[in-house]
């Protein structure tokens, strides 16, 4: 998986010494509602909601065969139906649950590797960092998409649980690699060295000096690893390399190019699971810029200065419009 280079900037940014509890809470408070944080929150929920309530809401089996063949949208059928009479609004309710499934269950294995990997790395140093690091680069080499074919291809069971485990054995070297640099910049400060002299032990030092300071950066390896789950699920369920028998954004898409929709017009068979995939990547990479914009003192400045250009700008163009107004006026 590709790592975007504002993860990988964020390990070279310098982290500001422990803030005390209340005063971390309020910052993240303020964090959360900053707009772009705010709004990536809110389609994400959506999606959650539409997958936990949805299928209890909407009760029509997303298999059942109608005779309502390649119907387009309608009161009947609000998203149309397939060529087989399926409603396609069933499916795409049916399909949130795995793919969303898929992609956090991944994000959460992949998280927890690279955090154990890189961040103990990184604090151990020596020999132990030495055999993890080794580790993690033969895994940033070989590519994740064959991998993951080839490991998809071979598994006895092909349920979304099985798929998310996959998907994270090949989605978690990034950010151990960037956690582990992060680390060994954080054990040289003096808290740390403090807490190391006064007795702490590892784990303590680890889970309350370290991962405080370095949420951002796990909050950003998380959020991209699930928008890398939910892409590379679709992807082996467009191959069939997953289960075809349940629904999901990628087993809709696989079943609309197997059954010619683009060739028979159906853009409504393809379009919304596809639209679905695109806005809930969306709303996860608005989260992450988000809280690279604030834990990041440079683009927090820049886009105050940005926005105080812009309302600078706004100004002047309506001084001037009022003025060439004014000279209107007076010349008639």
């Amino acid at each position: 998986m590709a790592v975007p280079g504002a993860l990988a900037q964020n390990a070279a940014e310098p982290v500001a010494s422990a803030e005390t509890g209340p005063a971390r809470r309020t910052s993240w408070l303020t964090a959360l509602r900053t707009p772009k944080i705010a709004t990536g929150i809110a389609i994400v929920l959506f999606f959650i909601a539409v997958a936990i309530f949805g299928p209890i809401i909407d009760r029509t089996n997303p298999s059942a065969i109608s005779s309502a063949v390649l119907q387009g949208p309608s009161m009947a059928h609000w998203l149309g139906t397939t060529q087989s009479g399926q409603d396609i609004l069933a499916q795409l309710i049916n399909g949130a649950r795995i793919s969303l499934f898929v992609g956090f269950v991944a994000g959460l294995i992949a998280t927890v590797l690279s955090l154990f990997i890189g961040v103990l790395g990184g604090y151990l140093g020596g020999v132990a960092d030495e055999i993890l690091s080794v580790f993690t680069n033969i895994f940033l080499v070989i590519p994740a998409l064959p991998l993951v074919i080839i490991l998809a291809g071979y598994l006895p069971g092909k349920g979304a649980l099985s798929v998310a485990i996959v998907i994270s054995v090949t989605g978690w070297a990034w950010g151990a690699r960037v956690q582990r640099a992060q680390t060994l910049s954080i054990r040289e400060r003096d808290y740390v060295l403090a807490a190391r002299i006064s007795g702490e032990g590892t784990m303590r030092i680890i889970f309350c000096e370290i991962l405080p300071n370095e949420l951002a950066i796990v909050a950003a390896s998380f959020l991209f690893t699930v928008i890398f789950a939910i892409l590379t699920e679709a992807g082996l369920a467009f191959l069939g390399l997953s289960n075809l028998s349940s629904w999901s954004w990628g087993t809709m898409l696989y079943w609309a190019e197997a059954d010619s929709a683009l060739q028979s017009g159906a853009w409504w068979w393809f379009v919304p699971p596809g639209l679905c995939i695109a806005l809930v990547g969306a709303g996860l990479a608005m989260i992450n810029f988000g809280i690279d914009e604030f834990v990041n003192p440079r683009l927090r400045s820049a886009g105050i200065a940005t926005t105080k250009r812009s309302a600078r700008a706004a100004a002047g163009q309506r001084s001037a419009r009022a003025m060439s107004s004014r000279r209107s006026a007076s010349r008639s």
